[in-house]
């Protein structure tokens, strides 16, 4: 029942690693056993937003087979009561970093994608992972694209905006078909009086207009910009609305009942 969960966007700005951090939480907070990767290589964020300090080892270097994946993973359980597991795997988020991974070439990524490929049988078969969450690149760079081709199941986020819209419409049927990805998608940063209308009918709409399951649609909650990142909603905000998104999300990704 192990999956790998890629977090995608067509654009930037969409909340797209804010719904990767704090899904990762929210199946940590269910007591699984969970790995956070950022593959945004050309903005890297996790690092600052879970406040992560003097790391020595970076995804970058799993990549570049220089390390194992053991190396390069930080435990960050402590920051999630209960049983469950958070680890969490950073890109470098240095320009000399950023600038090298700008000038890989296709055999290159090609090695990269069998890297990930064999995060199943490192992760899953050999350390009981549950669940592996992917922050991708927005767009289709080679890194997301590694992303979605390994993944078990992607969420797109998109707002309303009409270019994220168009965009993130022609990446699902041109890209996204061709390799026949379990996809749900979420709509963020919507007005709350559109959010309210999150019904049977809405579903519909919205699953005609991208042609996959609505996962969730979620409000322009001012305690998500005030945070910053800053918090895991689902230990440090349980009873926020944001939260039980989360929860039933996490629900329909697990059972991937979302038709």
């Amino acid at each position: 029942m192990s999956k790998i969960v890629a977090v995608h966007s067509y654009k930037g700005g969409t909340g797209k690693t804010i719904m990767s951090v704090n899904l990762a939480a929210t199946f940590a907070k269910q007591g699984k056993k969970v790995a956070l990767f950022d593959l945004d290589f050309r903005a890297p964020s996790l690092f600052a937003i879970l406040r992560c300090e003097k790391i020595q080892v970076w995804l970058n270097d799993y990549l570049n087979n220089n390390c194992d994946i053991d190396k390069i993973l930080i435990d960050l359980s402590s920051r999630i009561s209960g049983k469950g597991k958070l680890y969490v795997g950073l890109a470098n988020p240095s320009i000399d970093a950023m600038r090298d991974i700008s000038t890989k070439d296709r055999r290159w990524e090609m090695r990269a994608l069998g890297h990930l490929l064999s995060l199943k049988n490192k992760l899953f078969d050999e350390q009981k992972f549950d669940y592996i969450i992917f922050d991708t690149s927005p767009g289709l760079q080679y890194s997301s694209m590694n992303a979605i081709v390994t993944a078990d199941f992607v969420v797109v986020t998109t707002t309303g905006d009409c270019s994220d819209v168009n965009g993130t419409k022609r990446m699902i049927s041109e890209f996204y078909k061709m390799f026949e990805k379990k996809t749900g998608i979420v709509i963020n940063k919507i007005l709350d009086d559109v959010a309210r209308s999150n019904n049977a009918e809405y579903a519909k709409k919205i699953k005609e207009t991208y042609n996959v399951p609505l996962l969730g649609v979620v409000p322009c909650f001012c305690e998500i910009l005030k945070a910053e990142g800053k918090y895991l909603f689902p230990q440090d905000k349980s009873d926020h609305p944001f939260t039980n998104l989360l929860y039933e999300m996490a629900d329909k990704i697990e059972k991937s009942n979302i038709n």
